[in-house]
This record gives C-alpha cells, sequence and structure tokens, in this order.
C-alpha cells in the first residue's frame, strides 16, 4: 500500500513540475520568438498561412526546448524528492554498471 502511494505521489509530483516548467519555458519561447522576429509564433504551424520555414523553425525550437526542460524539470523533480524521501521515485532506480 505504502508503494502505491509513493507511486501516486511520484506521479503528482513529477507532473506538476513538469507542467509547470513547459508553461514558464512556452512563455519565455513565445517572448524571445516575438523579439526576434517581431512577430507571434504561429498557432498552428500546420495551417497553409504559415510558410514552411517559419513552421519548421518553430517546430525545431519549440521541440527542442520545452524537450530540454522537461528533462531539467524532471531531474530537478526527482532529486527533489530523493533528498525529502532518501530514495529515488518509483521507477527511476540506480543504473548499475
Amino acid at each position: 500500500m505504502a508503494q502505491a502511494a509513493s507511486k501516486m505521489g511520484w506521479k503528482i509530483f513529477g507532473g506538476v513540475s513538469v507542467m509547470g516548467a513547459g508553461m514558464l519555458a512556452r512563455k519565455a519561447l513565445t517572448t524571445a520568438w516575438t523579439k526576434t522576429t517581431g512577430k507571434t509564433p504561429p498557432a498552428n504551424p500546420a495551417s497553409a498561412t504559415t510558410t514552411w520555414p517559419e513552421a519548421l523553425a518553430w517546430a525545431t525550437v519549440s521541440g527542442t526546448a520545452i524537450g530540454v526542460v522537461r528533462v531539467i524539470a524532471q531531474r530537478k523533480a526527482a532529486d527533489t524528492w530523493r533528498r525529502a524521501s532518501g530514495s529515488l521515485p518509483p521507477g527511476l532506480e540506480e543504473e548499475v554498471s
């Protein structure tokens, strides 16, 4: 039972951490894109009204940044969990080489 509660706690804690970081990253990306290009980022890069270069640039920049921020947020959340509980979160076992 304690293990199930631990798994649920980690899912909530890790999920909230990643969502918060993603929202902040998206805001920062939108601001940086607007300052750099003078236009807002495409709302729907797949739209025919968005040029190919603009759609591909936004997809590349946003996808990379969100992916990196997600990994950072997950690692920070796991480290916080480990410091608070004394063990890694469920599912994030140490790799043995």
